[in-house]
């Protein structure tokens, strides 16, 4: 059996990188062949088996041919006269079109080991603009390895598949998922910018694109463009290894600045509410599971406020920790702190290493953590009282923190 191992594999190998997982393609074999030497089918559009002991992807030689709109559009040819060049021919990037024989020989046809060496992204055919999918992995590959630029011709390619409708004809799924994949890249926010300059960002996640060019208060944003300061935050975020929740949050939480009207720029009063609204939808129209769109949704809501805490009265402290619930979600509470804190940092000047609100904020959690509301419930004697009785001791436990820290709210 001829088998080579591609794409990823290959690619990583060459640039020094651990390689997790190996595929393969298998040439001059049928699938009745496959399985009669014990391999399990697992393909469901064309034809792909597990080894029967290492449990790797051997998928036959294969060409395709466009037949409709989008990334599911193919129909797929897979026979023992299909060569490892035609195989290889309808991959996105060069840097993916590369084998390795089973003597380690390595089958180049397309250039990709020279794009590899120039770290360039080129697409291998003028194919590659039958698949949608292929410009968001474009993007996600430039978040992963950031030195890395994309080729002019597979720019303008991917420009005229915009312009040509085929981003629209992108399911929500494949999109979050290329989406959440580059966010837990090492630099995010090339994918941001490879999407944008290509124009899909406008398709995909309008509400991000346009942030570009609305500007900020100077005395908080010394980068000034709201668009520049999200790519700073979702790069920070990478920085200090955040979950994909907070750096979810992290991407959404200023859309509301997007919709300030003109006449109070560079100010952006009340945009937390449109915030909140905003991240909901969008984390709605890409099915972003439910912890994300929850902390997204949050993030936006409370993150002008969390800046604050020393000017904020203690009945205000509580009723954020409430609203936030606290007390049943600690662990939400503590991840929001975490994407202001990137908020925090991702900014132009020069910030001090610590985000000190971050620090008041989980004293305040915890001190309002440790009141014992059964305790309070028992001895209330009017139950209807009971709600207001644990708020009353909430506040005061927040007073009590503050007289600690040297401060009174008297």
């Amino acid at each position: 059996m001829r088998a080579f191992v591609v794409g990823g594999a290959v690619r990583d190998a060459l640039l020094g990188l651990p390689v997790k997982d190996r595929d393969w393609v298998v040439v001059g074999e049928t699938a009745e062949a496959m399985l009669a030497r014990g391999f399990r089918p697992v393909g469901r559009d064309f034809p792909v088996f597990l080894h029967p002991q290492t449990q790797e992807e051997y998928a036959l030689a294969r060409t395709e041919r466009k037949s409709g709109r989008g990334y599911t559009g193919f129909v797929c040819h897979a026979s023992p006269e299909v060569r490892l060049e035609e195989d290889l021919l309808r991959r996105d990037l060069t840097i993916n079109a590369i084998a390795r024989a089973a003597d380690g020989q390595l089958i180049d046809p397309y250039g990709g080991v020279a794009d590899l060496e120039a770290r360039v992204f080129r697409h291998v055919s003028p194919a590659f603009a039958e698949d949608p999918v292929r410009i968001l992995r474009v993007a996600r590959f430039a978040a992963r390895f950031d030195a890395f630029v994309v080729a002019p011709e597979t720019l303008a390619l991917m420009r005229s598949m915009v312009d040509g409708g085929e981003v629209d004809h992108l399911v929500a799924e494949r999109v979050w998922q290329e989406i959440s994949r580059g966010l837990m890249e090492a630099a995010p926010s090339r994918m941001i910018r490879v999407l944008r300059d290509c124009g899909a960002l406008q398709r995909i996640l309008p509400e991000i694109d346009r942030l570009f060019g609305i500007p900020q208060p100077e005395k908080h944003h010394p980068e000034i463009d709201t668009g520049e300061h999200v790519l700073m935050v979702i790069d920070h975020a990478a920085r200090t290894h955040q979950p994909l929740t907070v750096r979810w949050a992290c991407l959404l939480h200023d859309l509301g600045k997007g919709t300030t009207p003109a006449d109070i720029l560079p100010h952006h009063y009340g945009h937390e509410a449109r915030s909140e609204r905003m991240a909901r939808q969008v984390s709605d129209r890409l099915k972003a599971p439910t912890d994300c769109r929850d902390l997204a949704e949050m993030v936006a809501r409370e993150h002008g406020i969390l800046g604050q805490f020393d000017i904020l009265r203690p009945e205000t402290v509580v009723k954020v920790l409430e609203r936030c619930d606290v007390l049943r979600r600690p662990e939400r509470f503590g991840l929001m702190l975490d994407a202001a804190a990137c908020d925090y940092h991702g900014r132009g000047g020069t910030r001090p290493p610590d985000w000190a609100p971050g620090v008041q904020w989980r004293a305040a959690q915890q001190a309002i953590c440790q009141i014992d509301a059964g305790a309070i419930a028992r001895a209330c004697t009017d139950k209807t009282r009971i709600p207001a009785q644990i708020h009353a001791a909430r506040v005061a436990a927040i007073k009590a923190l503050r007289k600690e820290s040297g401060r009174s709210d008297a």
